[in-house]
């Protein structure tokens, strides 16, 4: 059997670089969290589950697993990044509307993030 011989790009290498970046990022993260409860589609394709421990974040690759706590209260909750956002300045995630109910936010939160895988 033949296997052909792995050729790394640039553009390969460089986005692994920016994946390990954000992820590097996003482990020592903490700032303003907002939720938000409608939408059809998210980024990454797949359909909305408003009720989902799912989150939009900038720059995490989808499939990231981050644990998002609130400095307020402790509690936390581990969620899935599928979106893009926000986009709104000076916040750092935009939870889905069954994650910041985990959590048991209203409007926004201060939370601190951490990569868990």
């Amino acid at each position: 059997m033949h296997t052909k011989p792995v050729r790394w790009t640039a553009a390969a290498i460089f986005g692994t670089v920016l994946s390990v970046a954000a992820l590097n990022t996003a482990s020592a993260q903490s700032g303003a969290a907002s939720w938000y409860g409608s939408g059809s589609r998210t980024a990454n394709g797949e359909r909305f589950n408003p009720n989902g421990l799912t989150a939009a974040h900038r720059s995490l690759p989808f499939g990231t697993r981050v644990r998002v706590a609130d400095a307020r209260t402790g509690r936390s909750v581990v969620v899935r990044i599928n979106d893009r956002g926000p986009f709104v300045r000076g916040r750092i995630i935009d939870l889905s509307r069954g994650s910041a109910r985990a959590l048991g936010m209203g409007g926004t939160t201060y939370v601190s993030l951490q990569v868990v895988d």
